[in-house]
């Protein structure tokens, strides 16, 4: 059975921070994944669903709501381990995200020992399951893209930690930006496979410009200089352990990369700082401790992920200096 055409990441309205969050995720999967900040309606899905593309073949895996344990990590038959020898496994949803993405919306609605299993299993690439005795251990090298709506609940700073990037959607684009996003979706679903044809030369240059900066990745090195000036941004941002120095300092040579250089450069720190510091920042964890628990946290809420996004003016890093718009933001 083909399967469905789906929005292609190219003509997404708007959203250039996370485009560009996402990009480099696929360049390096070893930066950790992505956590989205925002509101419902933002398309989330949507634009989680472009990383796969730019993965290549690799699959596109939803955690679904309410997912028990042994649906996440798989089970082990015991029965037959004693009637065949060997134990049988019945791979979970970890299993199946091997070698692509695993979308968990709502990521903060989830139970705390679910969302720890999850980091570890990411941060490793390894699987492994027990039962009485009897162990069985698979890959499950995936990159993980989590969404939350903050107004529903947080996650704990500890958790936080544990993803890689950290993007905020805003919930009110301008209105310009609001009909080219309904006019978009509104063709996409009108004729899916000729939307997808039409923006066909934009996506194949976005997949080209990222499978060049994945071949260009390892030329370019993780220099003492770029680390001395990303650990002192790190120290005076007051930012505890040394994941978010990690994080940052391989986005940085993922976003060289990204702009075809072989060394990191100082625009490329400050490109993607936001990006590692976000959801770092002491303050943040202590605006989480003195805030009251918000109310429905016991229930999980589906996105749908409709809307898209796509151009905009070019973005200010937090140099002020201004990023180009790449190619494959602009219409065909």
């Amino acid at each position: 059975m083909t399967e469905p055409a789906h929005f292609p990441l190219s003509a997404v309205v708007g959203a250039d921070e996370l485009k560009l969050a996402l990009c480099l995720t696929a360049i390096d999967p070893k930066i950790g994944g992505v956590l989205i900040e925002g509101p419902r309606g933002m398309a989330k899905s949507t634009l989680a669903r472009g990383l796969a593309d730019l993965l290549g073949d690799g699959p596109f895996v939803t955690l679904p709501l309410g997912a028990s344990e042994e649906r996440l990590v798989g089970t082990l038959d015991l029965d037959a381990a004693l009637g065949q020898g060997k134990a049988q496994f019945s791979p979970g949803v970890l299993a199946k995200a091997d070698g692509g993405v695993l979308y968990v919306d709502e990521v903060n609605l989830l139970a705390d020992h679910l969302v720890d299993l999850l980091l570890d299993v990411a941060a490793s690439g390894t699987n492994r399951v027990e039962r009485d005795g009897i162990s069985h251990r698979h890959s499950a090298r995936f990159v993980l893209i989590g969404t939350m709506n903050p107004e529903e609940g947080e996650l704990r700073p500890q958790l936080l930690d544990r993803f890689g990037l950290n993007v905020a959607l805003d919930g009110q684009p301008a209105p310009e930006a609001r009909g080219q996003i309904i006019r978009r979706r509104l063709d996409f679903d009108a004729d899916p496979e000729g939307f997808c044809a039409q923006w066909a030369p934009a996506q194949a240059q976005l997949l080209e410009r990222c499978q060049g900066a994945r071949e260009r990745l390892a030329q370019i090195p993780l220099d003492d200089q770029a680390l001395a000036h990303i650990t002192e941004r790190c120290f005076g941002a007051g930012v505890d352990g040394v994941r978010a120095d990690l994080v940052w300092l391989r986005a940085a040579r993922a976003h060289a990369a990204w702009r075809g250089a072989l060394h990191i450069e100082a625009e490329d720190i400050d490109a993607v700082a936001e990006f590692a510091l976000r959801h770092r920042r002491r303050e943040r964890a202590a605006q989480q401790m003195s805030a009251p628990e918000p109310q429905g946290r016991q229930s999980f809420s589906a996105q749908q992920g409709q809307g898209a996004w796509g151009d905009m003016p070019p973005q200010a890093t937090s140099t002020g200096a201004r990023r180009e718009v790449p190619n494959w933001a602009k219409k065909p």
